[in-house]
């Protein structure tokens, strides 16, 4: 019966179609209860494709995926079809199970009977077969296997709201094997590959097929491999023309699978907004690349000539495109150190530590994706990436075309973001990824205690490492723009409502650098009228000048007269009120310059019990900061101790209140220096008057006016008024210096700078290429800035050596000032006509008689004058001194006035030997430093002309 079977099946197969149908019909109902469904349909297609003219229908049926044909083969490929659309069926709906539709007996026997029926007498040949088959296999000797029910299931929200929420569908090789399709080297050439066309259709779109499957060593569940993109294997048995073909369209689907990751993972929150827009125009790529695919699945599905060569062809220019953006986003994923090991994120923990204090500092929060080490991928650098693969395919056309569409995408946010910044001074970066980063903790209301300007420095700073390359040149003009526009802004100069219009809005537009030209420009004018003309800068300054550079001083003098019985006492028993009312007085007082100031309200009276040489040394004495660090304040144990015999006349100090915005330039730091100025001046002034007043007592006094009969004591008054001679010479000569040749000139300097808006033209009148105003706010505030450190620079108060010297001197005019009354009773008691009862011979009656008069007032106010308020080397000598000459009232006068001398000595070696050094020091630093302190050298060298120390140049000297 066997040997005659082909003959009979070539037969029935020649003379028509009905018969072979149904006895393959039958033949696979007879062999379904031996073998699940599955295998059924795939024995009944190994029972057709045995002949080679059936094959080869079949392979055309498969191929073309429609109902024309051969009934037969029409009803094996509907069979299959259906298998095939039930188990794509599993995999996305959400909760299904698959079931097995085996008929049962009595309607497989009604079935068997009808087409019995039908088929007449030539149907009942081959009946006892399928009796045989079933008797030689029955069903109980094999139990059913489980039935395999895969879920679909939805995954948990993200903040990436386009993510997938479908989990991923089961891998192939869990399917039971009766799901497993018929081996490849069971099919022909064209049965091949068709069935591997169909497979790529599915495999393109991330789905593993019947013959192409994920390697085994990816696995679909992990992220970091969907990333990486899957690996795909060939189920062996694939002709080698096939499959060489196949594997190099793989690499497209892999692309594709990576990249449909990459946009879940990067549209995350915490990637910022220019990741976000560069994934959605990636997904827009991603979506024309399926309906490529859906239109591939057309021409499979209709066009007999769609071959295996035809689709690589048709997806070659696609899977170029998708090459490029996997590399990009490989590029993205390595900076973010989502593809490298788990070793290498962390294996630092103090960068952990270190970059989450960063994040702290910058008023980041703890975000998830601001918890890792490194840190993220985002904004300007994305931009400078997709920048930089597009310099290095610009010879690819494709590539370039591509990049580019992926760049205009992908700036558009942030060109928005830098619109709002250019044009409103307002920053809307809630992901910290805009080039300029605002600290909200610092705020307007500190200036009044900032002296660092830590507001206008530190509120807008530039993100250096996230610049990108389009900006790199133009950054600190975008910092400028928006931080003057701010100001402007707070100032109420500003209609944030008002859309500003033809704006470019991405990188590659033409105007793209005219707009930030414009804009800073325009914010750079608006703050310099604000500042120039609303707020009266010029005025400003010009009342500091008043008030701190006692010019005119003639309001001053008079509040130190007024002033002085307060001024005299111990700092911390001085009134300030008191002194502030004086003050106020003063101001107000007609006939003065400052009476017309609008600004006297703003003006305050302070005391500081730190002395100025000592805040100065602490300021000059600091070796550096590092940058973005502020001064740290010092401790209890490191402050600087007040002086104890610190006067109101010493620790007088004034303050100077500014409103915003003008205290941007007159901030904190820069009132500190003119305190520092003020200081240094007042205590020149107070000096002078005190000399001036020692003056008056040697030229005045009865004691000092008397022509004694002792010659030594005439010779000791002559040297007495040499040494408060020179004394005065140096302090009116160190006045005069810092205030006409320092003080005027350089703020002349800064006025001239203030007032040049010429539209582009130098102040020689030369053209400098600009347009509009030709100073910005920035230069101003550097120019006043400038303006201070060269009058502290060039007055010696910046220098720690010149501080030192200048104090010992300081110090040694002020001791002989105040002992100039002790002076003046040592000089009467050792003059043996003043010291005696009776008249002496040289003097008239009219002079004995007011002489007695002076020292009966005397003896009745007579005070010890050794409250001292300056320490120096000479007050031991002269306490020494004065308690000698006291306990030697019954001794001779002469030793009285060796002892004077002795004092006197002491004082102009002093005086003389630091002078000297201090005009060594001036002029080496007006060789190596200013050159300005050679006039000062040669106005000094006169007040030590004739001394022994003139022109010393001791190693001694070199030590202050």
């Amino acid at each position: 019966m066997s040997g005659t079977r082909p003959s009979t099946y070539a037969e029935k197969r020649s003379s028509g179609v009905a018969g072979f149908g149904d006895r393959g019909s039958g033949a696979s109902v007879a062999s379904r209860p031996r073998m699940s469904d599955g295998a059924g349909i795939f024995r009944a297609d190994a029972t057709k494709a045995s002949d080679p003219k059936i094959s080869s229908r079949y392979a055309e049926a498969t191929h073309k995926r429609s109902t024309s044909g051969h009934p037969n083969l029409r009803s094996a490929n509907s069979s299959f079809e259906e298998r095939e659309r039930r188990t794509e069926k599993v995999q996305v709906t959400t909760r299904e199970t698959l079931t097995t539709r085996t008929r049962s007996p009595q309607r497989r026997s009604t079935i068997t009977e009808k087409s019995r029926a039908a088929d007449g007498p030539k149907q009942r040949g081959p009946e006892p077969r399928p009796r045989e088959a079933r008797q030689e296999t029955p069903v109980p000797d094999k139990p059913h296997p489980p039935p395999w029910e895969p879920e679909a299931t939805l995954l948990p929200h993200t903040t990436a709201p386009l993510a997938c929420r479908i989990s991923i569908p089961p891998l192939a090789s869990a399917a039971p094997q009766g799901l497993q399709p018929k081996p490849l080297h069971e099919l022909s050439l064209d049965a091949q590959e068709a069935v591997i066309i169909e497979d790529l259709l599915f495999v393109f779109m991330g789905f593993e097929g019947q013959y192409i499957r994920f390697a085994k060593g990816y696995n679909p569940f992990e992220e970091r491999d969907r990333l990486s993109g899957p690996q795909w294997r060939i189920l062996p048995g694939l002709d080698p023309s096939l499959h060489d073909l196949t594997q190099s369209m793989l690499r497209m689907a892999s692309h594709y699978t990576a990249l449909e990751t990459f946009v879940d993972v990067q549209s995350r929150d915490e990637f910022g907004s220019v990741n976000h827009a560069l994934c959605a125009s990636i997904r827009k790529l991603l979506q024309e690349y399926l309906v490529m695919v859906a239109q591939l699945e057309t021409q499979f599905l209709s066009n007999d000539s769609f071959t295996l060569h035809v689709l690589n062809v048709h997806v070659s220019p696609t899977s170029h495109m998708m090459a490029q953006l996997y590399a990009l986003a490989h590029e993205l994923l390595k900076r973010n150190a989502l593809l490298d090991d788990e070793t290498d994120e962390s294996s630092d923990s103090n960068d952990d530590f270190d970059h989450i204090l960063e994040q702290l500092r910058e008023g980041g929060e703890l975000v998830p994706g601001n918890m890792t080490g490194k840190k993220i991928c985002k904004g300007g650098v994305v931009l400078g990436v997709i920048t930089k693969r597009l310099e290095s395919m610009s010879g690819d056309p494709a590539a370039r075309a591509t990049l580019t569409s992926l760049l205009r995408d992908a700036s558009r946010p942030y060109m928005a973001m830098l619109n709002e910044w250019l044009h409103h001074g307002g920053i809307n970066d809630p992901h910290s990824e805009f080039l300029i980063k605002e600290q909200r903790s610092i705020r307007r209301e500190r200036l009044e205690q900032d002296y660092t300007d830590e507001y206008w420095e530190r509120r807008y700073t530039i993100r250096d490492h996230d610049v990108p390359p389009q900006l790199e040149g133009v950054k600190d003009k975008v910092l400028l723009a928006g931080k003057y526009l701010n100001v402007v802004r707070e100032c109420g100069g500003v209609d944030v409502s008002l859309q500003v219009k033809d704006v470019p809005t991405s990188f590659d537009d033409n105007h793209f650098l005219d707009n930030v030209n414009n804009a800073y420009a325009h914010a750079n004018e608006s703050l310099m009228h604000l500042l120039l003309t609303s707020h009266g800068l010029p005025a400003r300054l010009q009342s500091l000048k008043h008030y701190f550079f006692l010019d005119p001083s003639d309001y001053f003098s008079y509040f130190l007269e007024l002033g002085a019985s307060e001024l005299r006492k111990p700092v911390k028993s001085v009134n300030t009120g008191k002194l502030q009312s004086l003050l106020d007085l003063v101001l107000r007082q007609p006939g003065s310059v400052v009476s017309l100031d609008p600004f006297k309200e703003d003006v305050k009276v302070e005391m500081n019990e730190i002395t100025l040489t000592k805040s100065l040394q602490r300021v000059v004495n600091i070796t550096g900061i590092e940058q973005g660090e502020t001064l740290q304040p010092l401790s209890s144990n490191q402050l600087p101790e007040s002086d104890k015999n610190a006067n109101g006349f010493t620790s007088l100090q004034l303050d100077y209140a500014v409103p915003f915005p003008v205290s941007l330039v007159i901030s904190r730091k820069t009132v500190w220096r003119y305190q520092a100025l003020f200081r240094y001046l007042l205590s020149l002034r107070y000096l002078e008057s005190q000399l001036s007043t020692t003056w008056q007592t040697h030229t005045s006094g009865f004691v000092w006016s008397y022509k004694s009969s002792a010659r030594s004591l005439e010779i000791w008054k002559r040297r007495v008024w040499t040494l408060r001679a020179r004394m005065l010479v140096f302090v009116q000569q160190l006045l005069y210096f810092c205030t006409a040749e320092v003080i005027e000139p350089n703020w002349q300097n800064l006025m001239a700078r203030l007032r040049r808006n010429d539209g582009g033209r130098d102040q020689d009148g030369t053209p400098n290429g600009s347009t509009g105003v030709t100073r910005t706010v920035d230069e101003l505030m550097q120019d006043h800035v400038d303006f201070l450190d060269t009058c502290l620079k060039e007055c010696m108060l910046t220098n720690s050596k010149l501080l030192r010297i200048h104090s010992k001197l300081m110090q040694t005019c002020t001791v002989f000032a105040t002992y100039t009354n002790w002076l003046s009773r040592e000089l009467e008691k050792a003059d043996p006509d003043l010291s005696g009862t009776t008249k002496p011979p040289n003097m008239t009656a009219d002079q004995w008689r007011h002489f007695q008069t002076i020292r009966t007032q005397k003896a009745t106010t007579t005070s010890h004058p050794g409250q001292d308020p300056n320490s120096s080397a000479l007050q031991p000598a002269a306490a020494a001194a004065d308690g000698t000459a006291g306990g030697r009232g019954t001794g001779g006068d002469e030793a009285r006035i060796a002892e004077l001398f002795d004092v006197m000595r002491k004082w102009e070696t002093n005086f003389s030997r630091h002078l000297q050094i201090l005009l060594d020091a001036l002029n080496h630093y007006a060789a190596t430093e200013t050159v300005v302190l050679l006039s000062l050298c040669a106005r000094l060298s006169t007040a030590n002309q004739g001394t022994e120390y003139a022109g010393m140049r001791g190693e001694e000297d070199g030590v202050a």
